[in-house]
């Protein structure tokens, strides 16, 4: 597989490490958008977050988590993102499931382009039972 994730894991790539578990891997992002900007990754390879056993999701927020008090306290920051994307059209680069600990600072310029909508009723019913309905 030629997976730059899967080959950091392996050891086959250097990366700045943080910390490791059985299950995770956390290192400093090489295109960090701030300082202290680090990546918590699966060591076996699962392209998309949604995809991973529950259990391998536990173990990346735990040592995420982890991370992220350290990295608040080592950068001095105002606050942290934790964000994970699935798929290029979300921004997925690395078709490697990561999650992002991105520290934030008042008036840093790091903007979320996202806009607000609004939930009408009929719909968020119509969307609690479509998603309900197709939950394992």
């Amino acid at each position: 597989m030629d997976c730059i994730f899967c080959k950091i894991a392996a050891g086959e790539i250097p990366c700045y490490k943080l910390a490791e578990t059985d299950q995770a891997l956390g290192f400093l992002d090489i295109m960090p958008i701030a300082r202290g900007h680090v990546l918590v990754i699966p060591k076996r390879h699962i392209e998309l977050f949604h995809d991973a056993e529950p259990a391998c999701m536990g173990a990346i927020m735990e040592l995420a988590t982890e991370l992220a008090a350290a990295i608040k306290k080592s950068v001095v920051c105002d606050g942290i993102n934790m964000l994970l994307n699935a798929g290029r059209v979300a921004g997925q680069v690395v078709p490697h499931a990561h999650l992002h600990i991105i520290p934030r600072w008042k008036g840093d310029g790091i903007r979320w382009p996202w806009p607000q909508g609004t939930l009408e009723e009929e719909s968020a019913r119509d969307l609690v039972d479509c998603i309900t309905g197709n939950m394992q």
